[in-house]
């Protein structure tokens, strides 16, 4: 009997975990008639950040109707707001109050010049993976358009790129160089003509 009731509560077990998407699937989780389940987690799947842009359904109108950012069709002029750019805490990408100042710089640079658009270049020191990296650079540059877009800038305006670690200001291996090498930095773009 007991062998019976045992047996039973497996099974159905099995057949639950079956039905509910605890199983891998190629596009992740799945429903009961195995179509794709956005809802259920997956912990197999390595944690991903999800895009300004897609969050932001104007930015993603934009995306649609221009197509993605390229920054071959803009001139470029990363020493206009070289002064304002931002340092973060190692592994974080938490703007510091005490760089408060240099985004409101950047936002009036913005507002007294609307022609204008802004690359945020997420940046982060040499440790850790270069995965994790661009990951860190890419939440970086996000919360800096964040709090841009907080100071009334058209978020529009703002495009983002992480380097991750690949271009440090300060090639040294030390804590004075890793700090300087934990950046956002700010670069005016105006479009070039006939892009």
């Amino acid at each position: 009997m007991k062998k019976t009731v045992l047996y039973s509560a497996m099974l159905a077990l099995a057949v639950a975990m079956a039905t509910t998407g605890c199983r891998h699937h190629p596009e992740g989780p799945v429903t009961a008639l195995g179509e794709p389940n956005s809802n259920v987690v997956d912990l197999n799947t390595p944690p991903t950040t999800i895009p300004y842009q897609q969050v932001n359904n104007a930015q993603s109108t934009q995306i649609a109707e221009n197509g993605p950012f390229n920054p071959d069709n803009w001139n470029q002029d990363p020493d206009a707001l070289a002064a304002d750019t931002i340092h973060f805490a190692f592994d974080s990408a938490v703007v510091r109050d005490t760089d408060q100042a240099k985004i409101q710089a950047v936002a009036q640079a913005l507002q007294s010049d609307a022609s204008a658009n802004l690359l945020i270049a997420g940046n982060c020191d040499e440790r850790g993976t270069e995965e994790y990296n661009r990951s860190l650079g890419e939440r970086r540059a996000d919360n800096a358009r964040a709090a841009l877009a907080g100071m009334n800038i058209d978020p529009n305006r703002i495009h983002t790129i992480s380097y991750g670690k690949d271009k440090p200001v300060d090639p040294g291996h030390d804590a004075a160089a890793w700090a300087k090498n934990r950046n956002d930095t700010f670069i005016v773009l105006h479009r070039k003509t006939g892009a």
